[in-house]
């Protein structure tokens, strides 16, 4: 039996978009290939085409030179419409992967950059390693591993243009995550389910069976039936001792 889902006390009409199906609805047939392949190649091109509308053609964003799209972004786009199932897609990989990459890729980045230029040219190899390295083991600790995240950690060693943004690239990185998110749950609801799980995946709890309940029962009272046996014969035995005492005394 698998413990409640908080998402079945909101109406359905909201649950459904967030990925929340009864149990009924999820012992229905699978997709046919085609149609998981044509809502795979919708969700694909609409989450992408909606990250670079937004920074390749926002004026707040173009006068603050970020790039149309980071990079990463289309492999994440593979899993987020592709392999909706996969635990790598779910909304946590997602967005914390990335985010924590970026951090992280920024963070040792800018600890290297305090060396002279030329130096770091000859140390990038083992600056970007770093990066992706270290990320793994970050997403690893908190379970929020994404492949595409790894390629995520090493741009801002490896790229000028997502160097420049510095600190901002945080906040786009977020913002892009979140829009993969939202095309996720609006065009893999409509004949899929997206996400299985936001947080973490629910454990089903052990099934008892009655057959085995009842056996346990029978168990049970066996043993009680035994010691209540044991107990009055050792009853019984002080009591005769006792008498056998009086007798003797007298």
């Amino acid at each position: 039996m698998a413990p409640a889902n908080r998402l079945s006390r909101l109406p359905s009409w909201l649950s459904y978009w967030l990925g929340y199906r009864s149990a009924q609805a999820k012992a229905s047939e699978p997709l046919p290939l085609y149609l998981v392949c044509t809502w795979s190649f919708i969700g694909g091109f609409c989450g992408l085409a909606v990250i670079l509308a937004t920074f390749g053609h926002s004026q707040y964003f173009i006068e603050r030179q970020v790039p149309p799209i980071v990079a990463s972004y289309g492999a994440s786009a593979v899993l987020c419409y592709g392999a909706i199932e996969a635990p790598f897609s779910q909304p946590r990989a997602l967005i914390g992967g990335h985010f924590i990459s970026a951090l992280v890729g920024l963070c040792i980045t800018k600890l290297f950059r305090f060396l002279p230029s030329e130096q770091y040219s000859e140390l990038l190899w083992l600056i970007a390693s770093l990066c992706t390295a270290v990320a793994i083991v970050a997403m690893q600790l908190t379970k929020t591993t994404h492949p595409p995240a790894g390629a995520t950690a090493l741009l801002p060693a490896t790229s000028p243009e997502i160097w420049s943004l510095s600190w901002y690239f945080l906040p786009i990185v977020l913002l892009s995550s979140v829009f993969v998110l939202i095309t996720a749950l609006i065009i893999n609801n409509i004949q899929r389910r997206y996400p299985v799980f936001w947080i973490s995946p629910s454990v089903p709890r052990p099934e008892i069976s009655p057959a085995k309940d009842t056996d346990r029962m029978e168990e049970i009272n066996r043993e009680e039936v035994a010691t209540e046996t044991a107990y009055n014969q050792q009853a019984t035995h002080v009591a005769e001792s006792l008498g056998r005492m009086k007798e003797a005394g007298r």
